[in-house]
């Protein structure tokens, strides 16, 4: 999807989006918390402390914002976008409590080093496969050594996920990444120790087996999953 798709949906993004994961029972929030709060763990377990530097890579209209307020609130939080309208609506939303950059795409405006973790939600299947590679490389390069990238996804072998991601007007070009195709670009640009695993196995309705869920991880039927990779010391 290209900047102009972006603008074109950015102003509804919520309500498409609320309409897609019907099925569910739970609401664009719950998706953006819980993904937050993983990386957030995750950056904890990786001992990066809490003063964060933190890159939002294709943020949209800000949605994990308030959740990077929430669970890491001393990080200093940069979104960044393709879509100028995505990033004057998160701005309008949540004035101050990020900085809002677009970006060309290809590039990121940032200099080499500048964060310890970039975080990306559901973004690389707006992006064609063959850049994948090129914007993971990117994303490496404004990591500091012992950086963290999580990248979440949409699992194409979960047919919920797949009918919610089909019946979406923004994810009308959209493609499917599985978990160890990702994983695999990642470690070919460079990140170290890269590992994945499955989140979301249950809907609201049964949502009182959640608490099982860290069990379930290596299966791969999850809704979605992250993977997550650090940038070496040495390249």
């Amino acid at each position: 999807m290209n900047q102009a798709e972006f603008d074109k949906f950015a102003d509804e993004y919520r309500n498409l989006h609320s309409r897609s994961i019907r099925a569910s029972g739970e609401q664009p929030e719950f998706f953006a918390e819980y993904k937050v709060m993983d990386a957030a763990r995750l950056a904890a377990d990786a001992g990066l402390g809490t003063s964060l530097r933190v890159l939002d890579f294709g943020a949209g209209v800000g949605n994990s914002v308030p959740f990077f307020v929430k669970y890491i609130p001393a990080c200093r939080l940069t979104c960044v976008d393709v879509s100028t309208r995505s990033m004057e609506i998160a701005e309008e939303r949540f004035p101050g409590f990020a900085e809002y950059r677009e970006f060309d795409g290809r590039t990121l405006p940032f200099t080499d080093d500048s964060y310890d973790m970039v975080f990306s939600a559901c973004v690389f299947h707006h992006i064609p496969t063959e850049e994948h590679v090129g914007l993971l490389r990117e994303i490496r390069r404004v990591l500091r050594p012992r950086g963290l990238f999580v990248v979440f996804e949409h699992n194409p072998y979960n047919p919920l996920t797949v009918r919610a991601v089909n019946s979406c007007l923004f994810d009308e070009n959209a493609v499917l990444i599985d978990a160890y195709t990702l994983r695999k670009r990642v470690t070919a640009a460079g990140f170290a120790s890269v590992q994945h695993r499955y989140r979301i196995f249950f809907p609201r309705i049964l949502r009182s087996l959640r608490m099982i869920e860290p069990l379930l991880g290596w299966l791969p039927f999850g809704a979605q999953y992250y993977v997550v990779g650090w940038k070496a010391l040495v390249s």
